[in-house]
């Protein structure tokens, strides 16, 4: 198999990328309500409704606004231009559905927690839609900075990269299962499971960035570095408490 993986069904080219990113969405909420079956939801179906549509415009909009960040310095060619409109990424999402949560329970007066339902599905979505990343190769903005390590592939310009999809593939198993295992053996807030996610993908994000060729334009961080500050001095009063309890 080479990448970028572009298979060809009755002579048409198929997006790979595109179905899996689809079929994410499609096996992470079919996941979720799963979940939802097997573990007694406090939020009311309208109110947990209305988060729901809630988090999806937020992450809509935050997806788009922090997609475009990434490439701030594009030539605006019609072509660029086109591009940047359907750029997107999951980091904005995240941290966009958060804030859109958040601001859709003061609409509805709704005071309990909703995040640690989400967290595994979320979990299981990027990591459906980081293969169809590995896929696309080049062809997509998600592949990393050329090496010389033994871990450097080709994504299909003929160079060996950092296969940072791959890296992301591996933490995220790893994530799942640290979350399970923090799951059963430990008592925690309703709510602080999904924090505990945010903080940790949020923090392997910011690390492998490093690894990509972005544009490091203020402080030396690129703009989904600055998200990751700020997420994380959204939850600094968290990180300070179990920090505190900790010690």
């Amino acid at each position: 198999m080479t990448i970028p993986f572009e298979p060809e069904v009755l002579g048409v080219s198929i997006n790979i990328h595109l179905i899996l990113e689809y079929l994410a969405f499609f096996i992470a909420f079919r996941y979720y309500v799963v979940l939802r079956r097997k573990k007694k939801d406090h939020i009311s179906s309208n109110n947990r409704l209305s988060i729901i549509l809630g988090a999806a415009i937020g992450a809509l909009i935050g997806s788009r606004v922090f997609g475009f960040l990434e490439n701030p310095l594009v030539n605006m060619s019609e072509t660029n231009i086109i591009q940047l409109l359907n750029t997107k990424t999951i980091m904005g999402g995240l941290f966009g559905g958060l804030l859109s949560v958040e601001l859709t329970k003061k609409l509805i007066g709704e005071k309990q927690s909703s995040g640690d339902l989400f967290v595994f599905p979320i979990i299981l979505g990027i990591f459906i839609g980081r293969i169809g990343c590995f896929l696309s190769g080049v062809n997509e903005f998600t592949y990393g900075k050329v090496t010389a390590s033994v871990f450097g592939m080709d994504l299909g310009d003929g160079l060996l990269r950092h296969p940072t999809s791959l890296y992301e593939l591996m933490f995220l198993i790893l994530l799942f299962f640290a979350l399970r295992l923090l799951h059963k053996n430990t008592s925690m807030k309703n709510g602080e499971y999904f924090k505990v996610f945010m903080i940790c993908y949020f923090g392997f994000r910011f690390g492998i960035e490093f690894l990509k060729p972005n544009v490091f334009y203020i402080f030396g961080l690129s703009s989904i570095q600055l998200l990751c500050v700020i997420c994380w001095l959204y939850y600094s009063k968290f990180i300070y408490q179990k920090l505190i309890n900790a010690s």
